[in-house]
């Protein structure tokens, strides 16, 4: 076990990634077609049946195990043969009789299946083949303990725990995470921008906390963690003070992201004082504001011209000192525009004379005759257009007199203030 011990890095990344494929049905469906024959990226795609961006999003996940040829043929790399043999002794290993005492149960069954994987993983250090060929009955519960805990944390196993670990500083040694859900959708209202949400149940013998990490293009996006008992374990005493943990965090989060501009957002933290209950500062386009009390809250957003971008921002939530939101959208806008041309009370005009000609259907029957009241609310906030570039908007929200079908009573209509086009309209 010592020698185990000393597997470098890069092993241990594709130990890791072959247990997180095998637990993804559409990654183990990958290695499966591979493991017939090499493809193209069209040809998985027809057999699949899936988008593209999904696809790609699979298979940068499958890292080391598959390699893709000048061609742009893929096939299964030696680790990625090693992963299929896994599954295939898994799924083809005989129907254990319960009365049978000499039958393998599906504990054993699985603890093979991770001897075979990880004789052929470390087969390239001979000096480590040795080390697992000799294995006690206790290493063996050891690997399989290990290879449980891979597969509780599955999907982006590396972020997820890195980021508990590097940026939030939870001791997730303490905890037995239960995988709640892995969902994917490509959002077309962000350009295309693939999102993955993971939640985790994460429970040691003083506290439950529930933990939802939210991925854009494989990029960290957002975290929200809620305690449900007790209170969270962590590596070292966090600062009650949000300020404090937030400069923390920043400090953190900017290691773990290796990004320029968490270094400027570090320095603007790093001028506000500890005990400074709410404040507003800006340098060049960047705009702090910070907030303290029952719940404390600390931003950086992009300004430029008079306008707020609060899409392209960093934001921090904490409640009793405990970091419970963090957004960062800065890295996956762009700013298109800055101008404004147009005026709140003109916007209104506008988004009045948009309704003039506009109807909606429920149940085969057009509704297009309604009375908008007087008084509408007008907000302005950015908003995306071409993909995910952030423009002025105003949305100009029209309350019905009463509810019409659909339980439609309002109507929101928005209006870009650089030109004054209507963007959309929606109930």
């Amino acid at each position: 076990m010592e020698r185990l011990r000393r597997v470098s890095d890069g092993q241990e990344e594709i130990y890791s990634i072959m247990f997180s494929s095998l637990k993804h049905p559409a990654r183990r469906k990958i290695l499966r077609i591979l493991a017939d024959k090499p493809l193209t990226f069209s040809e998985m795609l027809e057999l699949l049946g899936v988008s593209s961006s999904n696809l790609t999003y699979h298979l940068d996940n499958l890292g080391e195990l598959i390699t893709k040829g000048e061609n742009g043929v893929y096939k299964l790399s030696t680790f990625g043969l090693a992963s299929v043999n896994t599954m295939r002794v898994v799924e083809e290993a005989p129907e254990v009789q319960p009365k049978k005492r000499m039958g393998l149960s599906f504990k054993w069954r699985t603890v093979l299946a991770v001897m075979l994987v990880g004789m052929i993983v470390f087969a390239s250090a001979a000096a480590l083949q040795s080390s697992m060929l000799s294995q006690t009955t206790g290493e063996l519960d050891s690997l399989q303990s290990k290879y449980n805990q891979l597969l509780a944390w599955s999907g982006t196993t590396n972020s997820a725990i890195r980021f508990l670990q590097d940026v939030v500083e939870i001791n997730t040694d303490h905890y037995q995470a239960t995988f709640l859900s892995n969902t994917f959708e490509q959002r077309l209202d962000l350009g295309g921008t693939v999102e993955q949400v993971m939640t985790y149940s994460l429970t040691s013998s003083n506290s439950k906390l529930l933990v939802t990490l939210w991925f854009r293009n494989n990029n960290f996006y957002r975290y929200q963690m809620s305690a449900l008992e007790g209170a969270p374990v962590y590596l070292q005493p966090q600062p009650l003070n949000a300020v404090d943990g937030a400069k923390g965090v920043v400090g953190r989060l900017a290691s773990y992201e290796d990004a320029s501009y968490l270094a400027d957002m570090g320095s603007m933290l790093s001028l506000v004082s500890s005990s400074t209950e709410a404040i507003e500062i800006k340098e060049g386009t960047l705009k702090l504001t910070v907030s303290q009390g029952e719940i404390s809250r600390t931003g950086v957003m992009y300004t430029e011209n008079g306008v707020d971008f609060s899409p392209k921002s960093l934001s921090l939530e904490f409640a009793n000192g405990d970091l419970t939101k963090l957004t960062d959208g800065w890295y996956l806008f762009t700013v298109g525009s800055t101008t404004i041309n147009i005026s709140a009370d003109e916007a209104e005009t506008l988004a009045r004379n948009a309704l003039k000609g506009y109807s909606w259907n429920v149940n085969d029957t057009t509704v297009s005759n309604f009375t908008v009241l007087i008084e509408p609310s007008v907000i302005f906030h950015p908003s995306t257009k071409n993909g995910l570039a952030l423009y002025p908007q105003y949305t100009v929200t029209f309350r019905l007199d009463k509810v019409y079908p659909g339980g439609t009573n309002t109507l929101m209509v928005q209006v870009w203030a650089d030109n004054g086009d209507i963007a959309k309209i929606t109930r």
